[in-house]
């Protein structure tokens, strides 16, 4: 991996270069400012070149054909999977393709809910994997609805019982109350690594210590994390992670799920069909191993060349860099904010234990209203409840308005997005 324990002041107009879409005028003659990439990265010209080129000149089944075409495509998409396993540091095999990451986390959800019920008809499972009335699953009031929604439907089916650690005023988990959560009822924990809406990072280590010591699995919304910081699958103490191919350069359409190969082994399909199987008659199947027993169906093979090509990318800059250079823009961002007089900034308002995401608000105006301004400017930011509705009611607030950055962002474009929130104000009247 090029570059990811050195220290570089990374060439931000070369990299822009690479991001065809960042040379085009978006509204009012006006470049982009991209300050969404939380939602979805945009898209470098080798990811782009990569997935076409798979349409271009091998596109056929994976894992199906044995002719030459097909052989082609199958080493590619195993190539890739190679590719961004090794990002993680796991072997391949415990690499599983989904959709996204929300697939990815109700795969893990699905996975308890038939085994559940698999037992309750005699067949024989793992019994750690058996949820009864009363057990209980442990997230965070930071969750994403993809890592909250899941939980509470596995709750609802089985009777187990959901529990959240509550965040602080400074949007932080708060870890004093762990250990009155923690109990050997405790079946699943499941937190993401970093808030998409505050940008908290969390304490891994302390969460996934107190799950295991009461034999928990461990599961992990890494969303925020993989794309933007060095992530070592080993050294999480996870038994899984999920992350999007979206969020860090990659396609559209494919996710991801790390797991140890224990867990891997004793967890049955949620999703069940053609390439997952090992045998199959009209009475009963059996399932092949993992990652292609969570496989099912066609494969997302084109958009999996192109996350490899985005993971290659990211490699060649360093993801240590990528990390330094976010935690330069945040810094500027909250500092930038804090001066201007009407803005409140939601979570930690300094670069400590935090990403690159940054949610405030403009006392007097709905950020509805800041997004449609800024927009004006060429400058793109998100506004909304961000899928994390019980962040806003615990922050007391309908949406917020949420800046984050990427490779592609210079000072150039925290300082257009300050000037903006300026603009705004004047637009308004409100100051």
């Amino acid at each position: 991996m090029t570059n990811t324990d050195s220290k570089i002041k990374l060439d931000i107009k070369k990299i822009q270069l690479d991001f065809p879409i960042l040379s085009r005028e978006v509204r009012n003659h006006r470049k982009l400012i991209y300050l969404d990439s939380a939602a979805t990265s945009q898209k470098p010209q080798v990811v782009i070149d990569a997935q076409n080129n798979f349409y271009e000149t091998i596109n056929s089944g994976v894992h199906r054909g044995a002719y030459y075409l097909a052989e082609l495509a199958t080493d590619a998409h195993e190539h890739a999977r190679e590719t961004i396993a090794a990002f993680v540091n796991i072997k391949p095999e415990q690499l599983v393709f989904t959709k996204n990451a929300t697939e990815s986390l109700n795969l893990l959800s699905y996975s308890f809910l038939n085994a559940t019920m698999k037992a309750k008809f005699g067949s024989v499972v793992d019994k750690r994997l058996i949820l009864n009335p009363g057990d209980e699953i442990l997230v965070s009031e930071l969750e994403h609805h993809a890592n909250l929604v899941p939980w509470q439907e596995l709750c609802l089916k089985t009777g187990a019982v959901l529990k959240w650690i509550p965040i602080t005023d400074q949007g932080l988990l708060d870890y004093s109350k762990i250990e009155s959560l923690i109990s050997p009822k405790t079946k699943i924990v499941s937190v993401s690594h970093m808030s998409n809406v505050l940008g908290s990072i969390t304490d891994i280590e302390l969460v996934g210590k107190a799950a295991k010591s009461v034999g928990a699995f461990f599961f992990i919304d890494a969303c925020q994390s993989v794309p933007h910081m060095p992530v070592d699958f080993s050294k999480l103490g996870a038994d899984a992670i999920a992350w999007s191919g979206h969020k860090m350069l990659g396609p559209l359409g494919i996710g991801l799920l790390a797991a140890t190969d224990e867990l891997l082994e004793i967890m049955p399909p949620f999703i069940s069909g053609g390439s997952m199987i090992e045998t199959v008659s009209m009475q009963k199947s059996t399932f092949t191993k993992a990652p292609k027993k969570f496989e099912a169906g066609t494969p997302p093979a084109a958009e999996a060349v192109g996350l490899g090509a985005a993971v290659e990318y990211l490699q060649k800059i360093g993801m240590q860099n990528v990390h330094n250079h976010e935690r330069h823009l945040t810094k500027l961002m909250v500092n930038g904010l804090k001066n201007i007089e009407g803005v409140t900034i939601y979570g930690p308002t300094d670069d400590q234990d935090r990403g690159s995401t940054v949610s405030f608000a403009l006392n007097g105006l709905h950020p509805h209203d800041v997004g449609q301004v800024l927009d004006d400017m060429g400058i793109a930011v998100r506004v909304g409840n961000h899928c994390a509705r019980p962040i806003m009611d615990k922050l007391k607030v309908q949406s917020t308005t949420r800046a984050s950055t990427y490779i592609y962002n210079d000072d150039s474009d925290i300082q257009a997005l300050l000037e903006g929130i300026d603009e705004v104000f004047r637009f308004f009247g409100t100051k």
